[in-house]
């Protein structure tokens, strides 16, 4: 009998024993959310959903901003000595694919990738690392076909319109953005030369339009207008250089990707502009999903889907609010 009873003591503190570590392992994990443009809205608002799923489950999240591959890598070395399981990461140039991967193995680091998908040496998508990132081809097209359903409601014709291809080859996502517009265009009548390429220095409006002005000013005799990039920053200074050479709103039709709070701020305008529309992504699902993601694959071991894919919705002025809480945007 007293046996039993030492038995069922031992046993009772087996169980007692295992779910207070089940219960500490969860308090002291400890998530990395490293992002390339932390003062930007879009990783603004991921960190803040990825707040949210630390917040559920109890877990710590360590928010980085890197700027650069230096201070990438310098924050993954930090995530290690801080006692990190995992991280996520948007890294500032796709090509340190290889390099973020040794330096996450050396620091004993699960590794997940967010929006940009790391590549190799040879420019191919690193399949081994878990990514959430945006069907970049359908968002590109989708604002292709924004674009052709605005020229249409205008009664444009195609071969009297310039298309501004304001690009920034240097990410493969920029790439694919624009190509996926311009497909549309194609074929919907729109000319390969009436496609003007703007290759911008940086992704923000002031880069945008300097590279938008420099076609507007060489293509002086087209009055018609379309813009589109690999963001709303893009397409703004786009508009942004219409304006300084002088063609009205109703001459430019410019449809951005992101819905942030420039281009909110744009539709909020007493008067309408050039830009029409932007595809809006989700931040939420980049940010609450993929941290739940690591949290579940640190704490239970169980990975994420290797590549999972995103989609936007075409908001404008009319309905950018609608759209926002359908997207579950505040």
């Amino acid at each position: 009998m007293r046996f039993l009873k030492k038995a069922l003591l031992a046993g009772a503190l087996a169980v007692l024993s295992a779910t207070t570590i089940t219960s500490a392992y969860a308090q002291e994990t400890k998530i990395g959310f490293i992002v390339k443009q932390p003062e930007e809205p879009w990783f603004q608002d991921e960190w803040k959903f990825a707040d949210q799923a630390a917040k559920e489950k109890g877990f710590t999240l360590v928010k980085i901003g890197a700027e650069d591959g230096e201070k990438l890598m310098s924050a993954i070395d930090n995530l290690g000595a801080q006692g990190a399981q995992g991280f996520i990461v948007c890294t500032p140039d796709v090509k340190l694919g290889p390099g973020i991967v040794a330096k996450a193995a050396a620091n004993n680091l699960k590794l997940m990738t967010v929006d940009d998908r790391l590549v190799s040496a040879d420019g191919k998508p690193l399949e081994d690392v878990p990514h959430m990132g945006i069907s970049a081809t359908k968002i590109g097209e989708a604002v292709g076909q924004a674009i052709v359903d605005e020229m249409k409601a205008r009664g444009w014709k195609a071969e009297e319109v310039g298309a501004i291809r304001v690009s920034y080859d240097q990410l493969p996502t920029a790439v694919d953005r624009v190509e996926g517009a311009i497909s549309v265009l194609k074929a919907n009548g729109f000319k390969a030369e009436n496609i003007f390429d703007a290759p911008q220095a940086k992704t923000d409006t002031e880069a945008a339009l300097n590279a938008a002005t420099v076609v507007l000013n060489k293509n002086a005799g087209i009055k018609k207008w379309v813009a589109f990039g690999l963001n709303d920053e893009a397409v703004l200074g786009a508009v942004r250089a219409s304006e300084s050479v002088g063609i009205p709103a109703d001459g430019v039709i410019g449809v951005g990707i992101g819905g942030a709070d420039s281009a909110i701020n744009e539709f909020k305008k007493p008067a309408a502009t050039g830009f029409i529309g932007s595809v809006i992504i989700s931040p939420k699902r980049h940010g609450y999903e993929t941290a739940l993601n690591m949290f579940d694959w640190v704490a239970n071991n169980k990975e994420p889907e290797k590549l999972i894919l995103t989609a936007g919705a075409l908001a404008k002025r009319d309905d950018f609010e609608k759209v926002r809480a359908e997207l579950g945007i505040e």
